[in-house]
């Protein structure tokens, strides 16, 4: 069950472990311990959830909501994380909150003009690779954009156009930036060490190209000849249809230098390095989706599913895990097709997610939208309960339009 209500409930609890900088605790204990760090990408989170639950709900009281924030010792300059107990600090708008996570990260950028990458991203075990304050993360620049993209026009209609006018010109310049520093010929770049050696590029023998960075440059609306074109990239380098997945990056790492971080402690093929991290997956299903690529989203969304892997007792004996729920990866290198780390909710959540997408349900406050199903998918009936009783509506390849729920 979708439950709204759970979800505004997680937002202000999350923003409730917010520091006043604008950073936020990575996880915690209650009441008050938790762990600070120097990862990037996971304040940008709130907004970014924020954004959706507002479209989806059409619920704009969230905003208005006072929550307190953290006050915690800074991080010393010789440790990347401190576990500590936290204090509360001021309290302002759970607007406040989002606007301040969007700040910071804008803010702190390298020399390329993208977001530093810290102790890392999405993607923590790349934990080296701005470990010294100048590397940079092409993906999280991705990500920003794609929360700009909603953030400055809330603003504009909470009126605060100031502020709005500052987050565009933010994102033009970001735009500008990724566009020129992050494009690799064929594909797009993952990131910049500290000492400006790209990763995610063809110069590296080992994880010369990486699956998240293209699939967000469609999501986040990069050049539309260069998204085709990584995303062409991705289907021949990292789409292993023979095992049925899709692997995060390639080759993995083994011995590279400079060293990337703890994802260089895990085998060839396994987990990070280089397996299928389905989370990571369902992220390439729907930037094939938001090019309209639909037929291509479905087969890749019927491949990973786990019920696929469970079609004839040597599939099986191969994938090792339960076939009704998601794994967190699946393996390459020397156990391709094998499974660990099930019953994982976020990759279960996106892939929820991307297949509302491709049945074609799109919901905005009070209306669904059903438009252009993938056609792998069949025929889709619906029905609503509304004032005028029950309805029905059959989308297959016609839209039936829009409706109140």
């Amino acid at each position: 069950e979708v439950d709204p209500m759970r979800t505004r409930e997680q937002l202000l609890l999350c923003a409730a472990h917010q520091v006043e900088e604008g950073d936020v605790q990575h996880w915690w204990h209650p009441p008050a311990e938790g762990v600070r760090t120097r990862i990037s990408d996971d304040l940008l989170f709130l907004p970014y959830v924020a954004l959706a639950y507002e479209q989806v709900t059409g619920d704009e009281s969230i905003w208005k909501e006072e929550v307190p924030f953290l006050r915690m010792p800074p991080v010393p300059p010789e440790k990347k994380d401190l576990y500590a107990k936290a204090e509360n600090g001021q309290s302002g708008s759970f607007f406040d909150h989002c606007l301040r996570a969007v700040e910071r990260v804008l803010a702190r950028r390298g020399e390329h003009g993208l977001p530093l990458m810290g102790a890392g991203d999405w993607n923590d075990g790349m934990d080296q690779v701005g470990a010294g304050g100048k590397g940079e993360s092409v993906w999280l620049a991705w990500f920003l954009l794609k929360v700009l993209e909603g953030f400055a026009p809330l603003c504009r209609r909470r009126g605060q156009e100031e502020k709005a006018l500052e987050l565009e010109k933010g994102e033009k310049t970001l735009r500008a930036a990724v566009e020129r520093e992050g494009w690799d010929g064929q594909w797009y770049r993952r990131a910049f060490f500290d000492d400006g050696t790209p990763l995610g590029s063809v110069q590296n023998s080992e994880c010369s190209i990486d699956v998240i960075s293209q699939a967000w440059s469609a999501l986040a609306g990069g050049a539309e000849k260069r998204v085709k074109t990584a995303l062409a990239s991705v289907q021949k380098r990292l789409v292993d249809r023979k095992n049925g997945m899709i692997r995060l990056l390639d080759p993995p790492f083994s011995s590279q230098l400079p060293w990337a971080g703890y994802i260089q402690g895990y085998l060839p093929g396994i987990r990070e390095n280089g397996g299928q991290y389905t989370h990571g997956a369902v992220w390439l299903i729907l930037a094939f989706a938001e090019l309209g690529e639909k037929e291509r989203a479905a087969e890749l969304w019927s491949m990973i599913c786990p019920i696929r892997h469970s079609d004839n007792p040597i599939v099986a004996a191969v994938y090792q895990a339960e076939p009704y729920v998601m794994a967190g990866d699946v393996y390459g290198g020397s156990h391709p097709g094998r499974a660990g780390w099930t019953w994982y909710t976020g990759a279960a959540a996106w892939m929820y997610r991307a297949g509302l997408r491709l049945l074609g349900f799109e919901k905005r406050g009070d209306q669904i939208e059903l438009k252009d199903p993938a056609p792998q998918l069949g025929e889709c009936v619906v029905r609503c309960k509304d004032g005028g009783g029950e309805r029905e509506w059959k989308a297959g390849g016609k839209s039936p339009g829009t409706t109140d729920r």
